[in-house]
């Protein structure tokens, strides 16, 4: 035995030696269960036992494993210090609340101790102190004996009560000196002693009515305490029937919760005697506890006992009623029995149910088997109405595992997912096995954290941004948006654009975004006729950790605006801004006198073109195509018309607003077309000398002719590879598409009803595929050589002419004169005249016209958008061609 007392903690000095036999601390651990024996009423801080030394654990990792102790009762009477795992009395324990007059009084706890999980049962034994005295419930007794009373007569006395228990309970009485009286002790079945007053020697009424003396209850505690009442005896006369009982010992079941007015039994004595003598009365003699009366009423006339309050199995199974009988009479005498009431349980308390550790919330990636709650359940019915069954739902991941008797463990029984369920609320239903059956309900909230298992999404699979070209530079241009199914810092998403090149330049060049919400802001204005459309990749990744990160592609369009006007290119204006042709006056209407040719860099129709005359010499003579650009005379040239006429020709687009540029035109009116000419510029001007301005011109224009040629085949070739698909679609071989040059579909007849020729397709295998014999019908019937681009819309395109040179005119140079009319078919062009030679000799034969041309003109593509295309064909230097070279 070992006695444990905290420091400070006050015992009475003559206590002492009792205390320390006392308040002694047992350690029993059997199959993980602690027993503690400790003295009630100890101080704040008394010392009970070293928990942590006895159940060998480390000290230094009780607060890290939450040890903690749970206890059953209502107040936290015992707590343990985890700096040393002391278990020390945190408030006064008064075993005579907490246990009433229980034999034995524990107080039980419950360890739990986690990673790992470790459960532990203690039981703390409150041994009883001496802190009552024994006590009457009055303080003065009145008896009436007859005087008759035999020597042996018993009178039962009322029994003192003593809160404490065992030894410190009520050991015994004692009655003052006196003639007559002597006490006689009884034991009862639980142990409690009754006194009762015996008659040893006769009464004589006529020496003393009234006799006086003192009984004293002590008990056995140390030190001693007493409790005394004075009885009052008066002598009657004699009445010599006392009333008896049927039965010596009555004893009933009743069932705990009867209602109040529940009969018990009924009593029975009968008295021998007549009138009032022989009147029997009922009552509950002075050995019934106060406990007893509060629950059970005596009917004084029936005898019948009924129930008065609230009797409750769990408190007590049996009670001892003590009753008594007397009659009316004078000097009646009271007669006594016993009544034993059984209480019968029935299932009136519900399970209690009591989380003792909850750990939540839990992550997501948590194993099966983690502990999420430590729970006990108990119900203070008996036997079964005492078994209880508890049960979760099935359709939650949660399993519910038994440890010991009623204790329970709630674990995971698969992996979570907080974006399907970031909660549960899980019931636990507690149910014991009476009749009927009582449950209760307790329910556990489970939260689920989250951790970073899911990369952002964006809301669509790719972006598509049409821009107007001409932004103003950090204005937004488009926004995406991603989210994130995860929480917190996993769902803080950020933006950024990955490393990239547009036109070889870095992508942060042209574009930036808004980290946080996604913006995408142009850096610089774009030019559609530079740059039409360019691709961004857009990264969003979460805060998480490790991050997680998405990738989307942005598409960006730039839309074309009306902002380039028209240039014309052709015809090229002489000595300035004003362009020279010459007009036969043997022409008739419809004659074509030149073709206005222009350009627009824009697309659409932005880059749709008409022609109109703003101003003429005469409105009633010559006219524009509107799409076309052709001036056509209106009517035959009469001798009355002037030889000069001047025409300013405005070209539109059909953009919004639209564009234009002007061109003037000067038309002289000729009675025959000269075979070769030195200036078209001023028709005033004076011939100069050939030699070096010749030169000059054949050196500008070829330059010049041979940058549109460059620039023609360049986009050609670019828009062919584009447009392959597009070409396929018309079955026409990819090389036909955009140039002269290879097979071209035949064009239908429709095409030159008004171009005054007739068309004749040579079919001599030596002939190149794209040379055919030219005929006119008018008066200008000359040789022509012809380049002619066709296109799946065939009333589109653009036929070119050549215009010939006079059979007798001489070239200016020796490189003219070694000049072929024959060529290759990359030039895919050849001479052709007007019958007089056939297609094979055209083949063969060396030129003896020096011919040449600058040829200008729109050249559909297979889209249907137009080029520029350009060439200069061999003969004579460019500044000798007549300006009705530029028909297209």
């Amino acid at each position: 035995m070992d006695c444990r007392l905290s420091r400070g903690s006050w015992v009475p000095v003559a206590g002492l030696v009792i205390c320390l036999l006392l308040c002694a601390c047992v350690v029993d651990l059997v199959l993980a269960q602690i027993r503690y024996s400790i003295p009630e009423e100890l101080e704040h801080g008394a010392f009970v036992g070293n928990i942590a030394e006895d159940l060998g654990l480390d000290v230094a990792k009780l607060s890290a494993r939450r040890f903690r102790i749970v206890s059953g009762a209502k107040k936290q009477y015992l707590e343990v210090n985890l700096e040393n795992g002391i278990l020390f009395v945190n408030e006064k324990i008064d075993r005579e609340e907490l246990c009433e007059r229980s034999p034995s009084c524990f107080l039980h706890l419950q360890v739990v101790i986690e990673n790992p999980l470790e459960l532990y049962r203690v039981e703390v034994e409150i041994l009883d102190v001496n802190d009552n005295s024994p006590s009457f419930p009055w303080s003065e007794f009145n008896l009436d004996i007859t005087e008759s009373a035999a020597p042996g007569s018993r009178f039962p006395l009322e029994s003192a009560q003593d809160q404490d228990v065992g030894t410190n309970s009520l050991r015994s009485y004692t009655l003052s000196a006196n003639a007559h009286f002597v006490l006689n002790i009884q034991t009862r079945n639980d142990g409690s002693k009754f006194a009762e007053l015996v008659l040893d020697t006769p009464l004589d009424r006529e020496q003393q009515k009234k006799h006086e003396m003192v009984l004293t209850a002590f008990d056995g505690g140390s030190p001693e305490r007493s409790g005394t009442a004075v009885i009052t005896i008066t002598v009657l006369d004699a009445n010599d029937n006392v009333p008896v009982f049927d039965r010596a010992v009555y004893r009933a079941n009743l069932v705990e919760n009867a209602p109040r007015g529940t009969l018990v039994l009924k009593l029975n004595a009968s008295d021998l005697d007549e009138g009032s003598n022989g009147e029997v009365t009922y009552a509950f003699s002075g050995h019934a506890p106060l406990k007893v009366r509060e629950l059970f009423n005596v009917d004084p006339y029936t005898g019948e006992i009924r129930v008065k309050g609230v009797v409750d199995y769990e408190k007590a199974s049996v009670y001892e009623l003590f009753v008594q009988a007397k009659d009316r009479g004078p000097s009646a005498v009271a007669v006594h029995s016993k009544v034993l009431v059984d209480i019968l349980d029935v299932n009136d308390n519900a399970p209690e149910v009591i989380l003792t550790s909850v750990s939540t919330p839990v992550q997501e990636d948590a194993p099966p088997g983690t502990v999420i709650a430590v729970i006990s359940v108990m119900d203070r019915d008996s036997a079964e109405n005492g078994n209880v069954d508890c049960q979760i739902p099935s359709n939650v991941p949660f399993q519910l595992h038994s440890s010991f008797r009623n204790y329970y463990t709630l674990v995971t029984s698969e992996y979570l997912d907080r974006e399907a369920v970031p909660e549960y609320n899980i019931t636990l239903t507690a149910r014991d096995l009476g009749a009927p059956s009582l449950s209760t309900r307790k329910t556990i909230l489970v939260q689920v954290s989250d951790i970073n298992d899911n990369p952002p999404r964006f809301s669509q699979p790719s972006y598509t941004v049409y821009v107007t070209e001409n932004n103003a530079p950090g204005a937004s241009i488009c926004s995406v948006s991603a989210f994130d199914p995860d929480s917190n810092q996993n769902a803080y998403l950020s933006y950024s654009i990955l490393e990239g090149q547009i036109q070889g330049m870095p992508v942060s060049t042209y574009v930036s975004i808004n980290s946080d919400n996604g913006n995408i802001y142009a850096l610089r204005s774009f030019d559609y006729e530079q740059l039409r459309n360019f691709q961004i990749l857009v990264q969003a990744q979460d805060a998480g950790f490790p991050p997680l990160a998405s990738n989307i592609t942005v598409n960006v369009f730039v839309l074309d605006q009306n902002d380039n006007a028209p240039v014309i290119v052709s015809p090229l204006p002489k000595n300035g801004s004003v362009a020279t042709e010459v007009v036969p006056r043997s022409v008739d209407a419809g004659y074509l006198v030149a073709k206005i040719t222009a350009l627009d860099a824009d697309a659409g129709q932005n880059s749709r073109l008409s022609y109109q005359v703003l101003q003429a010499t005469d409105p009633g003579l010559f006219s524009v195509a509107l799409y076309t650009g052709e001036i056509r005379t209106i009517r035959r040239v009469v001798e009355r018309d002037a030889t000069r006429h001047r025409l300013v020709i405005m070209v539109k687009d059909n953009g919004q607003p639209p564009l234009s540029a002007t061109v003037s035109i000067v038309l002289t009116v000729v009675d025959s077309v000269p075979e070769s000419l030195s200036d078209f510029g001023d028709l005033t001007l004076s011939p100069q000398p050939p030699s070096n301005l010749a030169l000059y011109l054949i050196v500008s224009l070829s330059t010049i002719s041979l940058i549109f040629l460059v620039a023609i085949i360049v986009l050609a070739a670019i828009k062919c590879y584009k447009d392959r698909e597009t070409i396929s679609g018309y079955n026409l071989p990819p090389f036909a598409c955009c140039c002269c040059g290879g097979f071209q579909p035949e064009p239908p007849p429709e095409v030159f009803k008004k171009s005054n020729l007739n068309l004749q397709i040579s079919s001599a295998t030596k002939v190149p595929t794209n040379c055919m014999e030219v005929n006119g019908n008018s008066t200008l019937s000359q040789s022509y050589c012809y380049k002619v681009c066709l296109t799946p819309e065939s009333a589109k395109s653009d036929f070119m002419f050549l215009k010939p040179c006079s059979p007798g005119s001489t070239p200016r140079n020796n490189e003219a004169k070694s000049a072929e009319c024959s060529w290759n078919a990359q030039s895919r062009c050849s001479s052709v005249n007007n019958g007089a030679t056939t297609p094979n000799e055209v083949q063969s034969e060396k030129c003896k016209n020096t011919v040449c041309m600058l040829l200008v003109s729109y050249i559909p593509d297979c889209s249907g958008e137009q080029h520029l295309g350009c060439d200069i064909l061999p003969g004579r230097s460019q500044h000798a061609c007549p300006s009705d070279f530029y028909a297209t």
